[in-house]
């Protein structure tokens, strides 16, 4: 089935000198523009780092030092992918989560000013996640492999339960054995600034999700501690969750004014 388009849209994805938002680099992004009209386009760059890319993530995409030595700059081609991107919508495969944020922190970093409030971003791996199967008979059949007899009956489905998590646990190394933990990874939230510093509460205020403020509305801890904007905006924090909190304090400022 075609896409239904009002408006191009950009698939694309990106390789990168690792997963830090704030401090890795791009070394090859690839574009894939969708018109409305059915037409193509597609572009893909090598792009020059201009920082190490560690051997372990060489052994993942292949892209060595050597390879992107003589290749250009992000500042150099930003402005073509800006001009490819502009007034696009976004779509992507963890996009929301990793390459959304991090392009736009190449992005701003060599000062084009990058901007989502009028973009849509359509994240294929969470479609996938919403679609497929999740049920507990699901993750009993794939963690266990066992069925689950008696499916929805209160005592199977909270055997199961358990039996899910302990399983889990002796599947992935990477979850602790500690209910807090499991506790925090198992949560979801909806962020303002994508990298997960800024978050939504339930009437959709922007709280901070970290730090000593977490869980505190971003307008009242800026006008109770006005000097947190400023350290905030000259610490180590992604360049769109320091422009995202720099529209919060700018839209107060206006409420009052106005």
């Amino acid at each position: 089935m075609e896409l239904k388009l009002k408006k191009p849209i950009c698939f694309f994805d990106l390789e990168t000198t690792g997963t830090n938002i704030s401090k890795d680099r791009i070394v090859e992004i690839s574009i894939l523009k969708i018109f409305p009209n059915g037409n193509k386009e597609s572009k893909t760059w090598l792009v020059n780092p201009e920082m190490n890319i560690p051997q372990e993530v060489i052994a993942i995409h292949g892209i060595s030092n050597e390879k992107v030595a003589n290749e250009p700059t992000f500042k150099e081609l930003a402005p073509q992918i800006h001009e490819m991107i502009k007034n696009c919508d976004l779509g992507g495969y963890n996009s929301n989560r990793f390459d959304i944020p991090l392009l736009a922190e190449e992005l701003l970093r060599v000062e084009v000013d990058f901007e989502m409030k009028n973009v849509v971003s359509v994240d294929v791996q969470t479609i996938f996640h919403k679609q497929e199967q999740r049920t507990l008979s699901a993750a009993y059949k794939f963690y266990c492999g066992k069925d689950l007899d008696g499916a929805h009956s209160a005592a199977a489905d909270t055997n199961a339960t358990y039996e899910v998590l302990k399983s889990q646990l002796d599947r992935y190394d990477d979850l602790e054995n500690d209910i807090s933990w499991l506790g925090e990874y198992s949560s979801r939230r909806k962020f303002a600034d994508f990298a997960g510093f800024i978050a939504f509460d339930k009437k959709g205020h922007e709280v901070f999700a970290f730090g000593k403020y977490k869980g505190k509305h971003v307008e009242k801890v800026f006008e109770d501690e006005p000097g947190y904007y400023g350290w905030i905006q000259n610490a180590d924090f992604p360049l769109y969750t320091k422009k995202v909190l720099t529209a919060i304090k700018l839209r107060k400022l206006n409420n009052k004014l106005s």
